[in-house]
């Protein structure tokens, strides 16, 4: 397998990075909805959601074409490796935030009895740490 250009890689985090910062941004407003005493326009957020996903599924599976390439031997050069891993972690930061606020917003919607209950986290999700602990278990030390 020939190596991408490293500056191919940063593109494709950079472009995650901005995924993740819309799909941060869509949890806030929907629970800045639900934290309103009015309506909850359900299906706005599902639209926005479901407009998201082709370009979530594009986005992840650039980024495991690069996760192949590392299991393969491949590496970024060291000259980038600082810069990506600072992006790398500010992602992870996001996606655990991201993870945060939908559990937040289905216990909002669960309370409002717009969500039924076989929707929500089995229990092992609701661990403290539960996010951290499944990095730390699946991420390539």
């Amino acid at each position: 397998m020939t190596a991408p250009p490293p500056d191919e890689l940063r593109t494709t985090l950079l472009e995650y990075r901005a995924l993740c910062e819309e799909v941060l941004q869509l949890y806030r407003e929907e629970q800045q909805c639900l934290g309103n005493a009015r309506d909850y326009p359900a299906f706005l957020f599902y639209r926005r959601r479901k407009d998201l996903l082709p370009r979530l599924e594009k986005a992840l599976t650039d980024l495991r074409r690069w996760r192949g390439h590392r299991r393969d031997g491949g590496a970024p050069g060291p000259h980038v490796s600082t810069e990506l891993r600072a992006l790398t972690d500010e992602i992870q930061t996001m996606l655990m935030r991201i993870l945060q606020l939908d559990r937040e917003n289905r216990q909002a919607l669960l309370g409002r009895g717009l969500l039924p209950s076989e929707h929500l986290p089995r229990p092992a999700a609701q661990q403290p740490h539960f996010v951290a602990n499944l990095y730390r278990r699946h991420s390539v030390a």
